[in-house]
């Protein structure tokens, strides 16, 4: 497949709904690294994107805070300087955003605060007023350990339940300085609209000894009303499970069509369509040398059967020194908006800088060339 991304540029517009990348987070002094951010539509029509900027390095463990950044013409263009959305609060930092319209209207705000490798955990703030001003935070997984919510993760139920898949990384050794890689996954519950929390009744563990386990698990409510739980794992594709009931209780995970490396997937329901847009690194045509074991390309297909098959596959980007990864997803008409970690090329490190990206949602019913 060839690239089919294009920047942005005043005497290049875009053409026939095609992708355009819009936005570059690009780092500087005392600014190692912009990665790992989420989209919400406001009412008064502009876009707030927030994500995490690091200031003290470059690694998952370094300071960052959370800043935010608006668009007024659907994310074509975006102010050019941040605004801090939550000052760094943890003893690392705060990190990994996912924005929720709730269904009373309210902005609910998650992220990770990062105090040690024995303490991430994810909490929750409200706006009443479009992001203006925020709650003071709240704890929702209140068991210690460390808890990976990746951004745009929390996700709401048609009944009003609000879900948040979450990985749990049990350092046996319960040494701070060491960060345990084979995760466990499961839902976060709540009915009173964040106020409290419960975790499901299943642990997904990985059937397979692999050190990775089931890793940065998102959810999709699907239209016979169970909810599909996608996972990033070591065994070459995402792994799939599913709930009958809310998210209380799963299926064992298994092998999913979306072959890839050790990378997290995003799947989303397109509004116009009802059918299903996946963003990943598709690996069923990489190279053996790199299958595996790059997060390149960032591919995005449809799926009309909620998940069984997947087609239209395109690649926005196959640099196979590209490191793409963390997206996040957001449809504002018929554009969809598209954010995602873009490192690696050019000699810069893996997680280092965030770009964004929109196209057309009739583009991905197109066949490539």
């Amino acid at each position: 497949m060839r690239t089919l991304l294009r920047v942005l540029t005043l005497a290049a517009p875009a053409l026939a709904g095609e992708p355009v990348t819009t936005m570059l987070l690009p780092t500087g002094p005392g600014n190692p690294r912009n990665t790992e951010g989420d989209f919400i539509p406001l009412k008064d029509g502009r876009i707030l994107f927030a994500y995490t900027r690091f200031t003290g390095g470059g690694e998952d463990h370094s300071t960052a805070d959370i800043a935010a950044r608006y668009s007024a013409d659907k994310g074509a263009t975006w102010t050019a300087t941040d605004s801090t959305l939550v000052a760094n609060e943890g003893g690392m930092n705060v990190m990994s955003v996912s924005f929720l319209r709730l269904a009373s209207g309210e902005i609910a705000l998650f992220y990770a605060r990062k105090n040690s490798m024995l303490d991430c955990r994810p909490y929750m703030r409200m706006s009443k007023d479009e992001g203006r001003s925020w709650s003071k935070p709240r704890l929702c997984v209140r068991e210690p350990g460390y808890y990976v919510l990746n951004n745009d993760r929390a996700y709401q139920l048609k009944s009003g339940r609000l879900v948040l898949p979450v990985a749990l990384h049990a350092n046996r050794d319960n040494d701070p300085k060491k960060f345990n890689s084979r995760g466990v996954a499961m839902c976060y519950l709540s009915d009173n609209k964040g106020r409290s929390w419960r975790r499901s009744r299943t642990v997904l563990e990985n059937p397979d000894p692999n050190p990775a386990g089931l890793q940065e698990p998102g959810v999709i409510e699907l239209k016979d009303g169970r909810l599909l739980m996608y996972m990033r794992t070591g065994m070459g594709s995402q792994y799939f499970s599913y709930s009958r009931d809310g998210g209380e209780t799963w299926t064992p995970a298994e092998p999913s069509p979306l072959l890839s490396p050790l990378s997290p997937a995003t799947i989303e329901r397109i509004p116009g369509t009802g059918d299903l847009l996946a963003v990943w690194n598709d690996h069923s045509r990489v190279p053996e040398s790199i299958r595996n074991k790059k997060r390149t390309p960032l591919t995005v297909a449809i799926s009309r059967d909620e998940g069984r098959t997947w087609e239209k596959a395109k690649n926005l980007l196959d640099d196979p020194d590209g490191w793409y990864c963390y997206t996040a997803v957001e449809f504002v008409g018929d554009r969809v908006l598209l954010s995602y970690n873009a490192g690696g090329s050019g000699g810069l490190p893996r997680l280092s800088r965030s770009a964004m990206t929109y196209f057309d949602v009739d583009w991905l019913y197109k066949d490539t060339k």
